[in-house]
């Protein structure tokens, strides 16, 4: 039943687009505020009907009804049985706080992101992963322009990633066949990015590093043996195309993975959305098993 309601919100949210509806919409209750004299009141109940309360996209938020993986997922749950075709989603928001409270222009942030992987294709269609990642940051403005890198801005953060599910590592079976494997993935780390422009050409360089109960007290001690500590990203727009290009890995095992996105604006806020993601750590739960997939769809940010 899901599958068809998941069909039936695109075709819906189409026929909206083809009406050519502003993609701003009309406000939920259509107050009438310019009569209001208090103006404390006039701006919360702006604020209510506009429904903004400072809240902005942090990575891309998407929709891909069609993910494309070679080879078949690994199921962690005798029950679950997968294909290798499945849709993928992404909310991405950051609340900005507040900036200058060490007078050098730096902005704070808090963001979360949710990433699922929903085995809409399969019987009873369930959600075959799902990433839970809070953060918090603060980006400092650099204004470098007679270098050749042309920094434009670093940013260091805190974040924590997991999959949210409970380790059953201290759990007794029956048998060993009706072990599921451990299923709980999560890290917790500090990173710094570097952001250069140049012209239509945006590099960001990240590292990371985890904190150290990574290694002493975890479900999956050797992620970044296959996640990495560093990655490369280039954005590039080409009139009202984006193309990126990401590279991550870990230099002594060999391991990682490279990403590739095109968007195109079809609305104002609607973008065609076309990933190809090969590598290790498409997921948490497969951090350790490599993956090449190929997924399309629509986007709501860049």
């Amino acid at each position: 039943m899901r599958k068809y309601f998941f069909i039936l919100l695109l075709i819906s949210s189409y026929c909206f687009a083809s009406e050519g509806i502003s993609p701003k919409g009309v406000e939920q209750h259509n107050l009438e505020v310019t009569e209001i004299e208090n103006a404390e009141s006039k701006k919360a109940m702006q604020k209510w009907q506009n429904r903004d309360f400072g809240l902005k996209p942090h990575k891309v938020n998407y929709l891909l009804p069609y993910g494309y993986r070679e080879g078949v997922y690994k199921s962690y749950v005798p029950t679950d049985v997968y294909t290798n075709i499945e849709a993928e989603l992404q909310v991405s928001l950051k609340l900005y706080l507040g900036t200058g409270f060490f007078g050098l222009g730096e902005s704070y942030y808090l963001a979360y992101s949710h990433q699922a992987f929903w085995q809409i294709y399969a019987d009873s269609s369930p959600f075959r992963e799902t990433i839970y990642n809070p953060e918090g940051f603060v980006v400092f403005p650099i204004y470098d322009k007679d270098s050749f890198l042309n920094i434009t801005s670093a940013t260091v953060g805190l974040a924590h990633k997991s999959n949210g599910q409970g380790s059953n590592v201290n759990v007794t079976y029956a048998s060993a066949s009706d072990n599921p494997g451990n299923r709980s993935r999560s890290v917790n780390y500090f990173y710094t990015e570097v952001a250069m422009q140049h012209d239509t050409l945006i590099t960001e360089l990240k590292l990371w590093i985890p904190t150290p109960e990574l290694y002493t007290d975890s479900d999956n001690p050797d992620l970044m043996d296959y996640m990495g500590y560093s990655s490369i990203k280039f954005n590039y727009f080409a009139h009202k195309h984006m193309i990126t290009l990401m590279a991550r890995g870990n230099m002594i095992t060999g391991y990682g993975a490279v990403e590739a996105t095109y968007s195109y604006p079809l609305l104002d806020d609607a973008y065609f959305y076309a990933k190809i993601f090969s590598g290790y750590g498409e997921s948490l739960i497969d951090y350790d098993n490599y993956i090449t997939k190929f997924s399309l769809g629509f986007s709501f940010s860049r």
